[in-house]
């Protein structure tokens, strides 16, 4: 069932347009190669996801910093495989992994056709809490920065989703309202429970399969036509 009365698409960038496990994954692969780092990509993958996304719900938290995440989420991963790498190649794997990154630029499925329909009757906005010189890049490398009007990263809000605030500043900063707008995400907590907290109507992407009950729902991009 089509959704009226909206004006505003307010979307997440990893996770829900660029496939970020995809292009992390060939990243990782990469710089192990730059550095001689005899590993199985699948093997430290495996260990690295999830201590991955426990570092970006601490840093959402305002629990660690930028910094911390950077180093953390690799020398954990590596001591959970039980490989012994030393600090300086950490911070130096750190470095080139945001280094690299943009050079893979894999988005998900349908991705270019879904955001050039919803161009037609919306304006298209972007709310992430990545850091903002590698979503700057991300947006202009996988050719999408064109579709939306405005951006607004974490780092220039001084808070992450689901903090109010950084929803707030991306409305005031696409001169949208709450509610006439809604947040397409990934993250249930950080999309989800954070726009609906402020008003703002929500589609949850699972491409995991993840259900969600009281919430409109997709689990590929090109379900949003039947939405929006």
């Amino acid at each position: 069932m089509k959704v009226n009365g909206i004006t505003d698409v307010f979307f997440d960038l990893d996770h829900t347009l660029w496939d970020f496990d995809r292009n992390s994954a060939l990243t990782f692969d990469k710089i192990f190669k730059l550095n001689e780092i005899d590993l199985k990509i699948e093997d430290f993958l495996f260990h690295y996801e999830p201590i991955n996304l426990n570092y970006w719900k601490l840093y959402r938290e305002e629990r660690i910093d930028k910094k911390s995440l950077r180093f953390g989420r690799l020398n954990d991963a590596f001591l959970a495989i039980g490989k012994q790498i030393n600090e300086d190649l950490i911070f130096k794997l750190s470095e080139d992994y945001i280094t690299y990154l943009t050079t893979y630029n894999f988005l998900f499925e349908n991705t270019i056709e879904v955001l050039a329909y919803l161009k037609k009757h919306y304006s298209l906005h972007i709310i992430t809490n990545g850091f903002e010189e590698v979503q700057h890049k991300k947006l202009l490398k996988s050719n999408i920065n064109g579709f939306f009007n405005t951006v607004t990263n974490s780092e220039m809000v001084g808070v992450k989703k689901p903090n109010p605030k950084i929803f707030n500043y991306a409305l005031e900063k696409a001169n949208a309202k709450a509610e006439t707008s809604v947040m397409v995400g990934d993250s249930y907590e950080a999309d989800i429970l954070g726009a609906q907290n402020i008003g703002m109507d929500v589609v949850f992407f699972s491409n995991n399969g993840d259900n969600k009950k009281g919430v409109k729902q997709v689990n590929k991009l090109i379900e949003l036509k039947e939405i929006l």
